[in-house]
């Protein structure tokens, strides 16, 4: 009998990010914007990240994301990737993250074909994206 058939749903979401972040980084259709290597994330960070490969792994979990729960636009990723502010002796806030990268991304998506635009707003996971997505899910191993 054949191994039922892995959904993103199935996989851990920390293994399916990195492996699909992998996965976008090598096909090359996803063109890194130039600001990538100095843009901070959002108003409330002090720095930019670490990681090179940030871009990717961003794109990667707002696919999975949009897999789980469709119809979200460049405002609820704002939401989602926020964060505490913090105001040196004064008590932190929450603050939004950057939407320009947000937008960027879904975009990016969007020309890849893996997003698309809802009608009622936001963004829906396309045939061809779900098909991408469970695929990668399907490549990676699960511990026993």
């Amino acid at each position: 009998m054949a191994a039922p058939a892995r959904t993103v749903k199935d996989v851990s979401p920390h293994e399916f990010v990195k492996a699909y972040a992998a996965h976008l980084k090598r096909s090359g259709k996803m063109e890194l914007p130039h600001w990538t290597d100095i843009v901070k994330t959002g108003t409330f960070k002090e720095l930019a990240p670490y990681d090179p490969d940030w871009y990717y792994i961003r794109a990667a979990s707002m696919a999975r994301k949009i897999y789980l729960r469709g119809g979200l636009g460049v405002g609820a990723f704002r939401r989602i990737y926020g964060g505490s502010k913090r105001n040196g002796s004064r008590p932190p806030h929450f603050c939004k993250s950057s939407g320009s990268i947000a937008r960027h991304i879904l975009q990016q998506l969007e020309t890849m074909n893996i997003v698309d635009a809802d009608p009622k707003g936001g963004r829906l996971i396309t045939s061809t994206g779900r098909r991408d997505l469970d695929q990668v899910a399907g490549r990676i191993v699960i511990p026993q």
